[in-house]
């Protein structure tokens, strides 16, 4: 499956679906992030719901497992006030032989307006997106809630949110983005982001069989030496090491990898002394990242999943509008 972002905006410049972060102008970037500002201080209020999308039908289309994902975009919905539908995939159709577009058909039929889509083939999101314009479906919306190793574009915003909210100006930034990045969707939708919105230093930091071939090419330095990739940053990204998309004896150990690659207070101490830490989770605690490191006050990890509400929020929010 092909993956791009032309079936993102309409002509107007409005976000119809958003499917990848390459190729978003900065402008559309900004403004996703700046409606989920108001939206950030929802969850403090006694009553923990606004109107914008009620009457709308969200359906959560989550064909590979996702704890996390899938609970903030089914809180965001319902802050919202959307009817929310989690389909199991497990027990569905799909799982008797009806095509991924045999299933969205019968969904659009049953009066759905948006899909939240997480999916193990790259370009899924935008099979469906390109099926419903075919289709002649216009305003039904699909979010890419991950999509094999393309992208996952919702955490690359949300992450770009926290980095704005602590650090204001990224035109003064370097951000290392350390770790797995070979099998990281969730790298590449951030580095899309960070170099769009002018970012002047991204670093990817790993072993070589973990960085992407000819990875400089969107814009980024590469070091294989974590305490100089480290050196100087403002904003640490670990990535988790996802053992179930490898192929292949790519690392001697978990505990090799920790020792030249994982985050501890001694590599952390080579970054500025108000950088701060961030990690997409599921966290591999003693492997990509110590406890100390992890739960210490540079770790801005558990705002990274209040502030992704509300940028899911935002996204549909807009989608809806278009």
């Amino acid at each position: 499956m092909a993956a791009g972002s032309g079936l993102q905006l309409d002509r107007d410049g409005r976000l119809v679906h958003l499917l990848t972060l390459e190729g978003l102008p900065a402008a559309t970037i900004r403004s996703i992030l700046d409606t989920a500002e108001p939206f950030a201080s929802i969850g403090e209020r006694e009553v923990k719901k606004v109107p914008l999308l009620r009457g709308k039908a969200v359906f959560n289309l989550f064909f590979e497992n996702s704890t996390r994902t899938r609970t903030t975009f089914e809180i965001a919905a319902k802050r919202l006030s959307a009817d929310v539908i989690n389909l199991n995939i497990g027990a569905s159709s799909t799982s008797k032989g009806e095509t991924l577009l045999d299933t969205i058909d019968n969904l659009v039929a049953m009066n759905a307006d948006m899909f939240v889509v997480r999916h193990a083939q790259s370009g899924a999101a935008h099979l469906i997106a390109s099926h419903l314009a075919a289709a002649g479906h216009s305003h039904v919306h699909v979010i890419n809630a991950g999509d094999g190793r393309h992208g996952h574009p919702t955490q690359g915003l949300l992450d770009l949110y926290t980095i704005r909210h602590y650090k204001r100006d990224f035109g003064a930034l370097a951000v290392a983005v350390v770790g797995d990045v070979l099998h990281s969707r969730v790298a590449r939708s951030l580095i899309h982001g960070l170099t769009t919105l002018g970012v002047p230093d991204v670093r990817v930091i790993g072993p070589k069989t973990l960085v992407p071939a000819r990875v400089e090419s969107l814009g980024v330095s590469v070091h294989h030496d974590m305490d100089r990739g480290l050196d100087g940053c403002d904003v640490v990204v670990m990535l988790r090491l996802q053992n179930e998309r490898m192929k292949g004896a790519l690392l001697p150990s978990s505990g090799e990898f920790f020792k030249h690659y994982g985050l501890t207070a001694d590599k952390l101490a080579r970054a500025k002394p108000d950088a701060i830490v961030m990690h997409p989770g599921p966290m591999n605690r003693g492997v990509e990242i110590e406890s100390s490191v992890a739960d210490g006050l540079q770790s801005v990890i558990l705002k990274q999943v209040t502030f992704g509400i509300a940028v899911r929020m935002a996204v549909m929010t807009m989608v809806a509008a278009a």
